[in-house]
């Protein structure tokens, strides 16, 4: 079961990957880690640096994304990209946000793209 979760996880990622590259963004590194969090994909477009979490559904709902996405995930992704930005100082002057793309969600575009999905100020 696990194998088939992270096949399904890595799937949604590439797809998400592959759908920001083709509307401009850039994608700096994906599967950050520390030793509290992920960060699944770190991209860059403009002047802003995009903080992505990937959540592929196919069986989903609105009220699983909620869930999934609930306030202490949210929470441990912004401390995360906290870190990486401590580490990484050249992206310390770029406006920060943090997207959510769902991909195979029933009744959603395939990929499914939500641009500041939620803030550090909730």
């Amino acid at each position: 079961m696990k194998d088939t979760r992270k096949i399904t996880g890595q799937y949604g990622e590439d797809r998400a990957a592959d759908y920001l590259k083709a509307h401009g963004f850039s994608i700096l590194t994906r599967n950050w880690r520390t030793k509290t969090g992920e960060i699944d994909i770190i991209a860059f477009i403009k002047d802003t640096l995009v903080f992505v979490e990937v959540k592929t559904l196919p069986h989903g709902t609105p009220e699983i994304l909620a869930h999934v996405l609930d306030s202490r995930k949210q929470k441990r992704i912004i401390e995360t990209s906290k870190r990486f930005l401590s580490i990484n100082r050249q992206y310390s002057k770029n406006y920060i946000r943090y997207d959510v793309i769902v991909v195979d969600m029933p009744g959603m575009p395939t990929v499914y793209h939500i641009e500041n999905a939620f803030s550090e100020f909730l």
